[in-house]
């Protein structure tokens, strides 16, 4: 299981670099739009602030423009780049060219269908937005369980996306997500609840340590 921050702000990678334990950085248009810096400027940032895969969604509409914006991105990024590529006919084209050179990830899936064919096209990842599909679709946790049952005995794994909160990140993950991609602050309430600390407090109060 991996734990990726959701994020484009370098301010919030740097204060989640401290953390130790992601997996890496993911980034979309929309985050990267949200940042001071060129997108250019930024991944590059990101890319040093945390050791773990970081991901860019490319932009281009067409199999030709999406190959060539991939391999440009990984020549920015370097060993790190997972391809963020939009679940279309032109996107899973490709993913079966780029797949073999550079790990992706098929973004915006919203069926088990798509999630077959990210498979058969080499994907590393599926990705599922799981509150969004609940919006639209009524389950974001079926969508994520029929995923799962398509995708045993495949190289693909399931990266959720879009969650809102602990609770609904626990529940994706019982739902067969394999990994999850949390925005800062969603990732700061995982780690926290009231009783840990009155525990804590007890301990403090009532305890003894060694000295240091």
């Amino acid at each position: 299981m991996g734990i990726y921050l959701d994020t484009a702000i370098v301010a919030e990678a740097k204060e989640a670099s401290k953390f130790g334990w992601l997996s890496g950085i993911t980034t979309n248009p929309t985050l990267l739009g949200k940042s001071d810096l060129s997108p250019d400027v930024t991944l590059t940032q990101l890319s040093k602030l945390i050791p773990g895969e970081v991901y860019y969604q490319l932009m281009a509409s067409d199999v030709d423009g999406m190959v060539a914006e991939g391999k440009a991105a990984f020549k920015l990024i370097g060993q790190q780049t997972v391809l963020k590529v939009p679940a279309t006919a032109a996107g899973f084209q490709a993913v079966a060219h780029l797949s073999p050179e550079i790990p992706c990830a098929v973004t915006a899936i919203y069926s088990a269908s798509q999630a077959v064919i990210s498979a058969e096209a080499g994907a590393k990842y599926a990705i599922a937005y799981v509150n969004r599909a609940t919006r639209l679709l009524g389950d974001g946790f079926a969508l994520v369980r029929d995923m799962a049952n398509v995708l045993q005995r495949t190289n693909t794994e399931i990266l959720a996306a879009s969650i809102k909160s602990p609770e609904e990140a626990v529940k994706t993950l019982l739902a067969g997500a394999h990994h999850l991609t949390l925005p800062f602050d969603v990732l700061q309430a995982m780690t926290v609840h009231e009783l840990s600390q009155q525990t804590v407090d007890e301990f403090a109060n009532n305890g003894r340590g060694i000295s240091y």
